[in-house]
């Protein structure tokens, strides 16, 4: 006798494939979805953390430190005044490297309006003008190359002040209809400063 061969039906195999694809589809919802506010939430957190390291950095080194934003290409920068008054990166510290969000996500920094700010100037040094910016006294227009980058937004100074600002970092997914998330940093005089998770944003 002759041993009958099992084997799967057509119908059988596509049920297989189905329950995969519908699987794959439930995984890829879960880490690419209702992910979303954890990895914004864990961006926020790394800027809480490392602004807050920054700042007694300044304050042990005695140190004036600035953080330059760029909302364009969606980083943040800390840089120091040397002893030419001029804004370089901390090359040897790897923990305040310039930083680039991830995919999808962007940056946005409010400094003025803010109801705890302060007019007081954070500090005269004669570098800085009313807008807490470098000055451009005795700069020279030359090749594009040579042109200094910008200075930087928000200061962190060794004596524990700090600029008054709030950050937005924004996650959107553009193939979803999904609201944007966005979680805020708020910054008084001194830190420690603040996050604030989406339900926790003022309307």
């Amino acid at each position: 006798m002759r041993k009958q061969q099992a084997g799967f039906t057509l119908i059988e195999i596509m049920l297989v494939l189905a329950l995969m694809g519908l699987m794959i589809s439930v995984v890829s919802y879960t880490a690419l979805g209702t992910n979303h506010y954890d990895k914004v939430n864990e961006q926020a957190k790394r800027f809480q953390v490392v602004f807050d390291m920054a700042s007694d950095y300044a304050v042990l080194n005695q140190a004036q430190l600035g953080i330059r934003i760029d909302e364009e290409k969606n980083t943040y920068t800390y840089v120091a005044l040397d002893d030419e008054d001029k804004w370089v990166e901390l090359d040897d510290q790897k923990l305040f490297a310039s930083y680039e969000l991830p995919e999808y996500m962007t940056l946005q920094l409010e400094l003025e309006n803010l109801p705890w700010q302060q007019e007081e100037q954070l500090f005269d040094r004669g570098v800085f003008d009313e807008q807490l910016s470098v000055s451009d006294e005795g700069v020279e227009i030359g090749k594009e190359e040579d042109i200094p980058p910008p200075p930087p937004q928000i200061f962190l100074l060794s004596s524990g002040d700090i600029t008054p600002f709030e950050l937005s970092m924004t996650f959107e997914d553009p193939f979803s209809n999904d609201e944007p998330i966005t979680f805020a940093l708020r910054a008084k005089e001194v830190t420690p400063i603040e996050r604030i998770a989406p339900e926790d944003r003022e309307l």
